[in-house]
């Protein structure tokens, strides 16, 4: 079941802008905004006796080139941020026009193919074994592989690794994975392509994450100049070595500081990043990437979706690396980073991409491949349904669409109560024979069996998928089907399957825009819409 993170605590009369250094970069000074509103670095506090925020509050911010409005998040929200977009359209994939960033030999943005990248599992002081496994990485599909570097030691080898595979006529562009080590990353940037470093944790060499409390904005903005100092030297090391840079957030760690103010959100996560773009960009240094990475998806969607909306807000251009960290394996773990990266692909978002497998690196490159495809698809044919004015989604907003589960009427005869689930519904596509194998087919159904009978377990899927019904005669799967129904299991099947061959109780499928004129098929007890996103109404 997906994990929603807990909101920032509400601070009652307060509303939250952007950190002035954004509002300068805007081209507004704090004597610009509204006279309701008065400086308080990331916070503004309304004069006394403001009447309380609504849902349609909004907030002019004049600045030299235009007005910037302000609108609540969300209905019950006091969080400002500004109105506008988050990706080119709302209707169809149209890839975010980027700046080309140049990872030694790739090329990275929206004027060329998406980038794929894995990252290696050996350790890294073995040169050999490292080398050995970037070449598998690379025959495999690999366009950029991520090395970790954790301290000196394998700083070292870094310059072997890059020699050895230079020589044996491998150039591909070679990431460092870095955290907790500015020395380590100044040294390694002498014979990599990129540096990665986590905002959350580059400057924090004790390893340390402790809960803070700020008393004044003067405090908190007190560790930006301890940031800046040791994040600059790297910064002026990559201008100077044309270094790629990628300014990577992860959800699970940011740092203390950040979370006192914004909480263990994407609003967090983002602001972190954007304290070291500013000094990047004070630095005249553009050759860098962000990324927002989350386990679950929800939160990685919704970070990537603020930063671009952000990035639009300044007008940066600066191209996307996206993930979803420690995704897993297997089914889980593709699934998952399908999810994520597919969503934000569909959104025209994202010009590099790795599907971050619990599993040998170089087989992370198939579905890297697959998403990858689909991104490039989906944009050069612009894939999407007649334009239309969004007045329901808000992508700022964590809370899901309300719906109701199906109720028990009086009439029906078994228990239809459990064949959708109120955290989501597990359907399992099955085959005649797959219900004729019956015992076999219990237990993969997540089942229990008592005297060879099916018990209803909370692993158990709630309904099952038919897209063929078994004939009359097959005595074996026909009972499957009446076990199933017994445990409250539902059977889901087309519509016009039914009509061809009845099923008691059954759940007759038909398309969203079969559904207004569809007939219910005999035997059937309810009817669901299918849905493929190209729905206009």
């Amino acid at each position: 079941r997906p994990h929603f993170p807990p909101r920032a605590p509400a601070i009652p009369a307060w509303v939250r802008l952007p950190h002035p250094t954004t509002m300068a970069a805007l081209g507004c000074a704090s004597p610009a905004l509204t006279p309701q509103l008065r400086s308080g670095n990331a916070q503004w506090k309304a004069k006394s006796g403001a009447k309380a925020a609504t849902a349609k509050r909004v907030v002019a911010v004049t600045t030299r080139a235009q007005a910037i409005e302000f609108a609540p998040a969300s209905a019950d929200s006091k969080l400002l941020l500004p109105v506008g977009k988050y990706c080119e359209s709302n209707y169809q994939t149209i890839r975010r026009p980027t700046r080309t960033v140049t990872v030694g030999n790739v090329l990275l943005g929206s004027d060329h193919p998406i980038v794929r990248q894995t990252m290696t599992t050996s350790d890294t002081r073995d040169v050999a074994k490292t080398v050995a496994e970037v070449m598998q990485c690379a025959d495999a599909g690999a366009e950029m592989v991520r090395i970790t570097v954790q301290g000196m030691q394998e700083a070292k080898a870094c310059a072997e690794i890059k020699n050895m595979l230079l020589s044996k006529g491998y150039t591909t562009p070679l990431i460092a994975d870095i955290h907790f080590a500015p020395k380590v990353a100044l040294m390694v940037a002498e014979s990599f392509d990129k540096i990665r470093i986590n905002p959350g944790n580059f400057a924090d060499g004790r390893k340390k994450f402790e809960t803070i409390t700020y008393e004044t904005d003067e405090e908190y903005n007190a560790e930006l100049l301890e940031i800046e100092e040791t994040f600059t030297p790297l910064v002026l090391k990559c201008k100077e070595l044309n270094r790629a840079m990628r300014i990577g957030t992860n959800h699970g760690s940011l740092s203390a500081r950040t979370l006192s103010r914004y909480g263990d959100t994407p609003m967090g996560m983002v602001e972190s990043a954007f304290e070291f773009a500013r000094i990047c960009r004070k630095h005249d240094y553009h050759n860098f990437v962000f990324s927002m990475k989350a386990s679950n998806p929800l939160v990685m969607v919704a970070a990537y979706r603020l930063l671009a909306h952000e990035m639009y807000m300044l007008g940066w251009d600066y191209p996307l690396h996206l993930g979803v960290t420690e995704a897993g394996e297997g089914e889980d773990g593709r699934m998952k980073s399908s999810i994520g990266i597919g969503a934000l692909l569909l959104d025209g978002l994202g010009d590099t991409i790795r599907v971050s497998l619990t599993e040998a690196s170089h087989l992370e490159m198939e579905p890297c491949t697959r998403l990858r495809d689909l991104g490039m698809k989906a944009s050069g044919a612009k894939i999407g349904v007649p334009a239309f004015t969004e007045s329901f989604r808000d992508f700022k907003s964590f809370e899901r669409r309300e719906s109701e589960l199906p109720c028990q009427k009086a009439d029906d005869t078994i228990d239809l109560r459990n064949i959708l689930h109120r955290d989501g519904t597990v359907i399992s596509s099955v085959t005649p024979a797959m219900l004729a194998s019956e015992d076999k087919f219990y237990a993969d159904l997540g089942a229990k069996l008592a005297v060879g009978m099916p018990l209803r377990d909370i692993a158990t899927s709630d309904s099952i998928f038919l897209r063929e019904i078994p004939a009359a005669t097959d005595d074996k799967a026909n009972r499957s089907i009446r076990r199933l129904q017994e445990i409250g299991v539902g059977i889901i099947a087309p519509a016009a399957a039914l009509v061809a061959t009845p099923v008691a109780h059954a759940i007759a499928l038909v398309t969203a825009r079969e559904a207004p004129t569809a007939v219910m098929p005999a035997g059937a007890s309810r009817m669901a819409g299918a849905m493929d996103g190209t729905e206009t109404a």
